[in-house]
Parts: C-alpha cells; structure tokens; sequence
C-alpha cells in the first residue's frame, strides 16, 4: 500500500482550522465543566440541615444532581449531543447563536456542542471532585472550627486545595478524553478536527492518509497536555516530600 501525504499539503488549512476548533471547543469544556462539576459536587456532599440551604431545598437539589448524573452516565455522549442540538436549540425553546469566530466557527453550532460536552463532562467530574472532598481527613475540618473558621474559610482554604491537588490526575485524563471526545460532534456538523478530516477524506478520494494525519494530530493535543498536568501535579506535591 502506497501512502500519498504529498497530496495532503494542499488540504493543511482544513486539518489547521479543525485542530483550532477543537482546542477552543475542548478549553471552554473544561472550564465551564469545571464549575459546573464544583457546584454539583459541593451539593452532592452537603448534608441536610447543615447548609446554607433549608432542609427541602437543599434535598430538591440532591435529587436534581444525582438524577444529572444518572442520565449522563447512562446515556451516550452521542444523543446527548443529538438531544441539545435538536431539542434543546430547538427554535421553539432556544434561539441558536448567530455569531461568527476567527471566520469559520459560527455560534449555532459551536454553542449547542459546547452545552453538550460541557454537561458531559461535569457529570463525570462532580463525581470526581465529591471523591476528592470526602477524601480529605475530616480532622482537618474539626480544627478548623476550633480555630473559628467558618464553613466557607474551611473549604476554600483547607479542603478545596488538597482535593484538588488529589484529583489532579483524573481531571487531566477528562481533559485528554474531552479533546477526544470533542469528535463526536461532527455528527451535527460542527468544523472540528474530525469533521474537517472527512471532507479531506471526500475532496481528495483518499481514506487512510488524513486519518493518520488526524490522528497525528490527536496525538500532539493529548501527548503535551498530559506533560504539562503531570509537571504541575509534581510542582503540587513538592511540599509532600518535605
């Protein structure tokens, strides 16, 4: 079998704007479900009677996340995204976007696939960062409060940061999973890498090379964002070793 990346050099704007699409696509995943996870989380692990919620409110929100996080886990990423766009962007309940970014990345499509990772993603990590919290010695917590630190100066002083260094690892790989996974919204024609990789695929009459470039590409997202969290999680766990 004769390979014929020569012929690529002509389609490199197309595998340069599906890669830049899908960078975009997947930082704001990971900030927006980031938060979003923190506050699912932080909910998740409140008791009843010991928040700053009453008793009714606080079990309403208990059965609202867990029944999020049941119907994320049980559902493919695939028609979750199917869902939001067609469904949820309906034009009957949400107005799509209208906006265009760096000339070919355009609101409509670029919001619904990012309500639909983003919910993808905090589901999985609000079950992360619950794992972490709970992680933390709950003496930590007790002297705290003998020191007269409130809830608030507890979590986000004491807790919060350990956690976080704890779940470092597991965040990252969603990080590496959400530059993956940000390819199944070429199904709703979104201009990621994947979905540019398959108009190459159709202009060019050539299967496997812009695969293999695509998953070269892949490769040079995931390989140095992988390097770059595991840098700073030694950097975190430095005063560990002392």
């Amino acid at each position: 079998m004769v390979l014929h990346f020569e012929k690529m050099l002509q389609y490199a704007p197309y595998f340069q704007r599906g890669m830049l699409y899908t960078i975009l696509l997947s930082a704001c995943t990971v900030a927006i479900g980031f938060v979003l996870a923190l506050a699912v989380g932080l909910i998740r692990i409140s008791k009843p009677g010991k928040s700053l919620l009453s008793r009714g409110c606080n079990k309403a929100l208990h059965f609202i996340t867990g029944l999020y996080i049941e119907v994320v886990r049980g559902t493919p990423m695939l028609v979750q995204v199917m869902i939001v766009y067609y469904v949820l962007f309906h034009p009957k309940l949400l107005p799509k976007p209208q906006f265009t970014l760096f000339g070919f990345i355009t609101g409509d499509l670029f919001v619904p696939a990012l309500v639909a990772i983003s919910l993808n993603s905090g589901a999985y990590v609000a079950e992360i960062v619950r794992a972490g919290i709970q992680g933390v010695d709950y003496g930590q917590t007790e002297a705290c409060r003998s020191l007269g630190m409130t809830k608030l100066q507890n979590m986000r002083y004491i807790v919060l940061p350990q956690a976080i260094k704890n779940i470092l690892p597991a965040i990252a790989n969603e990080f590496v999973t959400i530059i993956k996974e940000s390819s199944v919204c070429s199904v709703i024609g979104v201009q990621e890498l994947m979905k540019n990789t398959q108009q190459v695929q159709g202009a060019s009459f050539l299967p496997a090379e812009p695969l293999l470039i695509a998953a070269a590409l892949y490769l040079c997202m995931t390989v140095p964002t992988s390097k770059i969290i595991a840098y700073f999680e030694r950097r975190m766990r430095r005063g560990d070793q002392r």
